[in-house]
């Protein structure tokens, strides 16, 4: 029988401690929950993944074509991934992550989704910081393949545009910074964007600057702690094909 509570890894990080834990919820019919923190927040959890997958769903939605080329930038439990896996046009899908660790869990089958993931000859996990590489379009994603495009970039790492978890992560939000990550999408190419805000004008109003088209979705989820719905918001930018 599994502990009602687990530490499953402990790293320390320059922007705070990591850690991997497994509980089991006894208000939830003793659902097993897998949860990531760092430093004094919560990251993510089993428990809430919706909008991660909504994000796959959406961005790919929006993009035209076979065969498609796919980045994810942040790996955390892997629902992003393995929902864009589900999609068949993928034919190959880069996942990249600054922190080792979570891709070790996933290489080690600490979570639920590794195998899945390293089982897919389609994926690669890939160590390296999103948002270093989003900003030289000369290096890429693809250490393979420099200055590769793709036709799809999904994100999700900070808790938004605005609630950052490494402050240093703002310049990507900026026009320029949205302009340099557009030259790594194809013609017609799609980037999309979770975010745990409601929708934010600013944004929007940059993304309106750099890309064809744009839009935020909120997207309602059942959260079973509060008894109610949350809600979440993915953007979706397309450009010009």
């Amino acid at each position: 029988m599994k502990p009602l509570f687990e530490e499953l890894d402990f790293r320390p990080t320059p922007i705070g401690d990591l850690i991997l834990r497994r509980r089991q919820m006894a208000m939830l019919d003793n659902l097993i929950v897998y949860e990531v923190l760092l430093g004094e927040g919560y990251l993510m959890s089993s428990l809430f993944h919706d909008v991660e997958e909504a994000l796959a769903d959406l961005g790919l939605a929006a993009v035209v074509g076979d065969k498609l080329e796919v980045v994810v930038g942040g790996l955390g439990l892997g629902y992003t991934a393995v929902a864009a896996l589900r999609d068949a046009r993928v034919a190959e899908l880069l996942v990249v992550d600054v922190m080792e660790p979570v891709i070790e869990w996933h290489q080690k089958g600490l979570v639920p989704l590794g195998e899945t993931l390293t089982g897919d000859p389609r994926c690669r996990l890939i160590c390296g910081d999103f948002f270093a590489l989003a900003a030289a379009p000369e290096i890429g994603f693809d250490p393979e393949k420099p200055g590769r495009k793709f036709h799809a970039v999904l994100l999700d790492i900070d808790h938004s545009p605005r609630n950052l978890l490494d402050e240093r992560n703002g310049a990507f939000y900026s026009a320029d910074g949205l302009r340099k990550l557009s030259e790594q999408l194809l013609p017609g190419g799609v980037f999309a964007l979770w975010s745990d805000d409601a929708p934010d004008q600013d944004f929007l109003r940059r993304l309106g600057e750099v890309f064809d088209a744009s839009r935020a979705v909120v997207v309602k989820f059942p959260n079973p702690l509060l008894e109610k719905d949350s809600e979440s918001t993915v953007y979706v930018a397309v450009k010009r094909a």
